[in-house]
């Protein structure tokens, strides 16, 4: 079960974690989760060039590990790199010590300010330790989730839903998975398109 639009009521219980971003202007900020991985990941980028789109990776650290190429050509690209932990831990169902460790494991590779915690699930302790850690560190939400890792949700659905409810300044989640990418090869292109038809840039997160 989950949301397609972050309720105002979940961003206000948790201030401290980014959900949108200013809504002044007419820009979007992608986000990909999971990789780098072949094929997806390349996939993405070759699209996004396509629209002069700008994106940021939440990649993790042992995709990285595996595929260093396609994580230079992510960088290579001009999109903003963010820390998804090294093994894709959920954090409400790790112990701190354990979470914090996998996180720097990652960090070690991708040496950036911004985080997006596994599946949006943190403990309060958990974000407290990170950021004691790197005070700089933005703990990156979201206000849009695609469902791309639904394999129930039909492509079509998918695509509906996320060009009903982004608006300036939100924050979409995609992932660049092979769970994901029936419905992530129909929506992004066309997802793309429509924005760009209605006057959106699309741009990095920056830390």
């Amino acid at each position: 079960m989950y949301l397609v639009k972050t309720p105002w009521l979940l961003k206000k219980l948790y201030p401290n974690l980014t959900w949108n971003a200013a809504r002044d202007k007419p820009v979007i900020y992608l986000t990909f989760d999971d990789g780098p991985i072949p094929i997806v990941t390349p996939f993405v980028l070759e699209t996004l060039k396509r629209y002069d789109a700008k994106a940021t990776f939440f990649c993790i650290g042992d995709n990285v590990h595996k595929h260093p190429e396609i994580f230079e050509d992510v960088k290579a690209g001009g999109h903003a790199i963010g820390n998804h932990t090294f093994n894709h831990l959920k954090g409400w169902k790790t112990d701190d010590d354990t979470y914090v460790s996998n996180f720097l494991k990652a960090d070690e590779q991708l040496s950036t300010s911004l985080f997006r915690p596994p599946y949006g699930r943190i403990k309060r302790s958990q974000a407290v330790r990170l950021t004691a850690l790197k005070p700089d560190l933005q703990i990156i939400m979201w206000d849009v989730l695609s469902g791309d890792f639904d394999m129930s949700l039909k492509p079509k659905d998918c695509l509906k839903g996320v060009l009903k409810h982004t608006d300036n300044g939100s924050i979409v989640v995609f992932h660049d998975s092979l769970k994901a990418f029936n419905r992530l090869e129909y929506t992004l292109p066309r997802a793309l398109e429509v924005w760009s038809k209605m006057g959106f840039k699309f741009s990095p997160l920056t830390p």
